[in-house]
């Protein structure tokens, strides 16, 4: 990444030294390859620091329109693909200022008055992780709002519900996909959170001390936006908590995308055959015509162990640190970056191939029907008729027990099998051993109940439409 340009060829902060850095190093070092990306955050930054510097009389009107003007002229040339990057200047910031300078002149080097690239990149990163979270907040938004919608259209869609991966009781399908719904809107809340704690200024902090110029942090705060203020310099520099929680945040996130994966994979295959997805979606293989494999779900899937990774290199990497700043803290970037990308390329995936799900509605019922999916609920009725619950539970086995041996669901035995087992049993039995008859009898908060699932569909608008 090195560039003919005059202006980047000499390091700003090469005087110290009697020799130049040695080629492989100054390569090995850099960190313009990657952090490039936080051009914005690192212009919007200098902007608010060069305001400030004129508020307290550091630097004057004049240099202050240079300063800005010279900043939106790198803007256009960045966005324009015309930034030539050097290594040599190893990052973004010295990057960004020898531009700078080499634009405006001497004006150019006042700039960094008052900071240090320590309290600049911490800035930098903060801004930037500020604008990603914004980012994808609404694509969690919309894919809520996709499993809303086939929630709502599959409210009466019966299928069975699994512990263990074994049929355990019937479910409908929209409450399964509140599930979904329930998981992401924790991972909303969390992300809410972390935000609070990334929108803190550490600009004022200088290499580690403070500064002795007149600065006003408060007035630098309100310019970017930032709640609240570091009240320690040390920390203020070399603090990556909030870039550790928000990839802990991530990682639980992909872990619910995950899950889900599996599910879809599983749900789509030809042993279930629940869901069709939609062709997009999924690839064929090279030499069977018959496959359509289901990629974006096995991607996100495997994704999410990358995920995992970043979240122990940051906690590796900052375990072993004193204060304050060290150049371990130049590896935070690439895991962040790689987090961020890969939480909003799957949630964009998910959020649109949700709406094109087709659910086999057949299919799902007559799995529903396998496994003696309603024996909990004849152990119920058992109750109801007086008996203990573990009496309930020893017949109803008993009767499952015949089941297997006479291929029959215990709805489709006689009336005579069943009072074979419990004579207290009468025709009302078949109301709660119908698959309908089971779902409509969770009819609470949180229940699997058609009615149920409708107005916590409700709810879930509600929560979506606030954002």
């Amino acid at each position: 990444m090195t560039t003919s340009n005059q202006h980047n060829q000499e390091k700003l902060s090469s005087a110290r030294f009697s020799e130049s850095t040695d080629a492989f190093v100054e390569a090995f070092t850099a960190s313009i390859q990657f952090d490039h990306r936080m051009y914005k955050q690192d212009i919007q930054g200098s902007i608010a620091h060069a305001k400030m510097l004129t508020k307290v009389g550091i630097l004057n009107n004049a240099e202050l329109n240079d300063i800005e003007n010279g900043l939106a002229q790198i803007q256009a040339e960045i966005e324009a693909g015309q930034m030539q990057w050097s290594i040599k200047q190893e990052d973004i910031h010295m990057n960004i200022e020898a531009r700078l300078t080499h634009l405006i002149g001497i004006t150019g080097k006042k700039l960094h008055t008052g900071r240090s690239r320590n309290d600049q990149v911490a800035t930098d990163i903060r801004l930037y992780l500020r604008d990603e979270i914004d980012l994808i907040l609404p694509e969690l938004n919309r894919l809520q709002t996709g499993l809303v919608m086939l929630a709502e259209r599959e409210a009466d869609t019966i299928m069975p519900g699994f512990t263990h991966l074994q049929t355990a009781q019937p479910v409908t399908f929209g409450h399964h996909m509140l599930a979904w719904f329930e998981m992401l809107k924790r991972d909303v809340e969390r992300l809410h959170d972390c935000r609070k704690r990334v929108n803190t200024l550490p600009l004022g902090s200088a290499a580690l001390a403070g500064t002795t110029y007149p600065i006003d942090r408060q007035y630098t705060a309100q310019l970017l936006g930032f709640e609240r203020i570091t009240e320690n310099s040390l920390d203020g520099v070399s603090d990556r908590d909030f870039a550790i929680e928000f990839t802990h945040v991530c990682a639980t996130l992909m872990m619910h995308l995950s899950r889900f994966s599996e599910e879809l994979v599983l749900w789509s295959s030809a042993q279930f055959q629940f869901i069709d997805l939609p062709d997009r979606f999924c690839t064929g293989s090279s030499i069977m015509p018959q496959k359509k494999n289901p990629d974006v779900p096995e991607l996100v899937r495997g994704k999410t162990g990358r995920v995992y990774g970043h979240l122990m290199s940051l906690l590796t990497l900052m375990k072993s640190q004193p204060l304050a700043y060290n150049k371990d803290n130049q590896e935070d970037k690439e895991p962040l970056f790689d987090t961020v990308d890969t939480v909003r390329g799957s949630l964009r995936a998910f959020a649109d191939m949700m709406p094109a799900i087709t659910v086999k509605r057949d299919i799902t019922y007559a799995a529903a029907k396998r496994g003696f999916s309603t024996a909990t609920d004849l152990a119920d009725y058992l109750v109801g008729k007086g008996l203990t619950f573990r009496d309930s539970h020893e017949i109803v086995g008993l009767a499952v027990a015949h089941g297997l041996k006479s291929g029959q669901d215990l709805s489709e035995m006689p009336l005579a099998t069943l009072q074979s087992f419990c004579d207290q049993i009468t025709d009302d039995v078949f109301e709660v051993l119908t698959l309908e008859g089971s779902v409509a009898a969770r009819d609470h908060l949180g229940g699997t109940a058609p009615n149920q699932v409708r107005a916590a569909v409700a709810r879930a608008k509600v929560v979506l439409a606030q954002g």
